[in-house]
């Protein structure tokens, strides 16, 4: 397989490890803006997309967010079926557009959710369709430190803090509205509150409070870039009992304090392999795709929602 990398940053080489852990046979091309780039041991650098002549089975799409909505069109118009790191565009301009190239040319999306494939996630999505349980509250809660993302860089230059680049804690937790929209289905209506107004000063948005109202109960998901001890838990508020389901420690308890599932030797980078191995998997069959382009938009006007 010949594979095309746009952006080969942090994200981009955490989906290269992936790649090499995966038994088939292929070769990795990067799209670079700068002829002096650094070359990349066993990744082959190419600098103009309309002078190559290579056929990429798929192209990755890692760039900064801002940059998304360009080379989903130029690689759709190509043919070049696209894996593409959450979220899918950082605004919802023209969206109709790129739904509809990416139908007309029969192209195949899948947009890069790996929290999808957490052990507990998936435990979750298997007990919801498998019993009759009922619902009365849900509580998604992530927060860190955004200073501690990338030690040794000033935090404030990075795309994470600056809007124009697509960055704001709504956009890079975008997982949380992700998986909970994939348990519990589409909200019947969508509230939130995007605010910056923290003592990390910097212009993105920092805090996110939502609200999805369904048939039966309510899901309120907060997020923040400014929590100094990571979090990241859903509270399941069941008729009967409660659960809480850590996503850092792979554990899930109910109120009682017992271990209705846990995944020790969990690591997320387990997540990149199987999320890989599934969308090539996808790439070789006639099945619908899990998290196309346009399920992952669906999501997205719920994300970019200021009331």
């Amino acid at each position: 397989m010949n594979i095309l990398i746009i952006g080969l940053g942090s994200i981009a080489k955490k989906h290269i490890i992936a790649l090499r852990a995966i038994n088939i046979d292929f070769k990795i091309y990067a799209l670079r803006s700068n002829q002096n780039a650094f070359n990349e041991d066993g990744i082959e650098n190419v600098f103009n997309l309309d002078e190559i002549s290579v056929f990429f089975d798929f192209a990755i799409i890692s760039n900064p967010t801002h940059l998304h909505y360009e080379f989903i069109e130029k690689l759709a118009k190509k043919g070049v079926d696209l894996f593409i790191e959450k979220p899918v565009i950082h605004s919802l301009d023209n969206y109709e557009r790129l739904n509809s190239l990416v139908e007309e040319n029969k192209i195949k999306t899948y947009v890069a959710c790996n929290l999808r494939f957490h052990p507990c996630i998936k435990y979750l999505r298997k007990r919801l369709s498998e019993n009759n349980l009922i619902i009365n509250e849900v509580n998604v809660y992530c927060g860190s430190y955004l200073p501690d993302w990338r030690p040794g860089v000033n935090f404030r230059t990075i795309y994470s803090s600056n809007s124009s680049l697509g960055g704001g804690v709504h956009l890079d937790l975008f997982h949380e509205l992700d998986y909970t929209v994939w348990l519990f289905g589409h909200p019947i209506v969508s509230k939130s509150f995007l605010r910056s107004a923290s003592s990390l000063n910097i212009d993105s948005i920092d805090y996110a409070n939502y609200i999805l109202e369904y048939n039966t109960f309510n899901a309120n998901i907060i997020l923040n870039y400014f929590r100094r001890k990571p979090k990241r838990e859903i509270e399941i508020v069941l008729e009967n009992e409660s659960w809480t389901i850590d996503l850092i420690k792979s554990e899930i308890k109910n109120d009682q304090d017992e271990i209705l599932f846990q995944d020790p030797t969990f690591q997320i980078k387990d997540t990149y392999f199987d999320q890989l191995e599934y969308f090539i998997s996808y790439l070789k069959s006639d099945k619908s795709p899990m998290n196309s382009l346009s399920e992952s938009i669906e999501i997205l006007k719920i994300c970019l929602k200021n009331d």
